[in-house]
């Protein structure tokens, strides 16, 4: 793991140089696997990788320069802490160079200690100085208790989470969960562009059920409080995996789309034309009452096997995505029928507005599939804060500085129209609608009830009447009516819209600046979230 370093034979050298050597030789041999089979086979026995192997596992064999691999904490367990509980180097991620950060379980319980969160620093200001992406494997039992005892080390605190948030935006910073992860592991993803979790193996959250137990009186499991089908549910983690292997290879994709950092371009993918590009005419309905799946659409705009979704297992009601189009990586945004008709509600506009800051801060253009009935309504909905949440949502999509792509696919209507950038809302540089798009201020046939109520009711044939309010409405809501108040581009059939959408990804990364614009108002320190 370490780095190739051929020693001088100690033989061709006098006595006292040759012990030095060995010596050397020997305390960087006394921290890998092969030296330590006890603690590897137990856990090998857990069904679990060590931080090595992890490490491996992520570069593919590739290069990997560690540092720190000699550090030990001042204290008695220092001689069987070796690294003191994290593995800690600059490795080769398809190619390209990454700080990465293993925790060692192995190691009194992958507790982090001074010594090891100093390694995990040198990370950082690696990732930062050099400008590459961060990735933390973590498997540990958090903050060293036997550390933590004593007022003279905790009150320092630790400018670790600082840290991060001065990488947040500059570089990709990732944290994956492969064994316990309460305590400081979380407070660690919580600042990590992407989260990932093992099933059965891995754990996130403030706090342990022991000490859950005894501060609450909540006698749950640690998988009830923070596995990985759970937070991935609360989207706390971003991406739930079957085995650590399929942990590692997320990882791996998350980074293939995006560019070591803010200033940088990406790799190109292939650009492979979608087998389900000559049925995308077919998949919406015109019906608003018939639910359909948007990954399908998905999967006909995208280049071949590009589609990497983003916390699917939250806020299922809207999609978020990575894909490729004509080789270009592109961020997504797409409302989904088949939940709550697609209606934003609170989590919904979270999850949207967090992936959104992720493609803008790494020049990912933003493509908005808009499909919606408007917010969700009622007392939940406001107790959740929407007000303020949907607000978060425009502002992410307002102060976003890269290209942005809108399409109505069929529903979109009043402010939650707004809220996607529908229309001329946010200067989009390409606005389309399909035949299937309705496009005004609500509903029809909720307007009409509303609107039209007294009208109906002292109708002769109330439903008569209502079916004749409707159909006269009706004629005035058409996507052609809407191109022609220059309210969008244009009316166009899904199936030409994945080249519309190659020209005008082309365009924005030929012009050299990746297509961004200028702030828009220059001298402003910044913009205040509604949240």
């Amino acid at each position: 793991m370490t780095a190739d370093i051929i020693a001088p034979d100690p033989a061709s050298a006098d006595s006292a140089t040759g012990d030095v050597f060995e010596r050397v030789r020997a305390a960087h041999a006394a921290v890998l696997d092969d030296a330590r089979p006890v603690e590897v086979g137990r856990q090998h026995r857990r069904g679990r990788y060590t931080a090595r192997e992890r490490v491996r596992m992520l570069t593919g064999g590739a290069s990997f320069i560690e540092f720190g691999a000699l550090a030990i904490p001042d204290s008695p367990d220092g001689a069987h802490a070796p690294g003191d509980g994290v593995v800690t180097g600059v490795g080769t991620i398809d190619g390209r160079p990454a700080a990465i950060a293993a925790f060692d379980f192995t190691v009194l319980g992958g507790s982090n200690g001074a010594v090891g969160m100093s390694k995990i620093e040198r990370c950082v200001e690696r990732a930062l100085r050099d400008r590459i992406p961060l990735v933390l494997l973590c498997d540990g039992g958090g903050h060293r208790i036997q550390e933590g005892l004593d007022s003279r080390l905790a009150a320092v605190g630790s400018p670790m989470l600082q840290r991060l948030v001065d990488l947040s935006g500059l570089v990709p910073t990732v944290a994956v969960m492969l064994g316990p992860g309460f305590g400081l592991a979380t407070n660690l993803a919580a600042l990590c562009d992407f989260v990932v979790m093992v099933r059965e193996i891995s754990t996130m959250g403030m706090s342990s059920a022991p000490f859950v137990r005894a501060g609450t009186g909540e006698d749950l499991t640690n998988e009830e409080i923070g596995g990985a089908d759970v937070q991935t549910g609360y989207g706390t983690a971003d991406l739930a995996a079957d085995d650590e292997e399929e942990g590692i290879d997320a990882v791996r994709a998350y980074l293939s789309y995006l560019p070591s950092h803010a200033e940088g371009f990406g790799p190109r993918g292939s650009g492979r034309v979608p087998s389900a590009a000559d049925r995308i005419d077919e998949i919406v309905p015109a019906s608003m009452r018939r639910a359909y799946d948007v990954r399908d659409v998905l999967d006909a705009l995208a280049d071949q096997d590009s589609v990497f979704e983003i916390r699917a297992a939250a806020a299922p009601n809207i999609v978020t995505c990575f894909i490729r189009v004509d080789g270009h990586a592109i961020g997504v945004v797409a409302n989904q029928s088949l939940h709550l008709g697609g209606a934003l509600d609170s989590p919904a506009c979270e999850k949207a507005a967090h992936f959104i800051a992720v493609c803008d801060a790494f020049g990912l253009p933003l493509l908005l599939l808009v499909d919606l009935p408007g917010f969700l309504i009622g007392s939940g909905a406001e107790a959740s804060q929407l007000g303020r949440r949907s607000g978060r949502l425009a502002y992410e999509l307002a102060i976003a500085t890269v290209p942005r792509y809108i399409v109505v696919m069929r529903k979109a209507y009043g402010a939650a129209y707004v809220a996607m950038g529908g229309g001329r809302s946010i200067d989009a540089d390409l606005v389309l609608a399909w035949p299937t798009a309705e496009i005004c201020a609500m509903p029809i046939e909720s307007a009409v009830d509303i609107a039209y109520r007294r009208d109906i009711a002292a109708a002769d044939d109330p439903e008569q009447r209502r079916t004749e309010v409707v159909a006269s409405l009706r004629e005035a809501v058409d996507p052609v009516r809407a191109a022609q108040g220059f309210g969008i581009d244009d009316v166009v059939f899904p199936s030409q819209t994945r080249a519309l959408l190659a020209d005008a990804l082309a365009r924005s990364a030929s012009n050299g600046s990746g297509g961004r614009r200028e702030p828009r108002v220059p001298g402003k320190r910044r913009s205040i979230s509604p949240i």
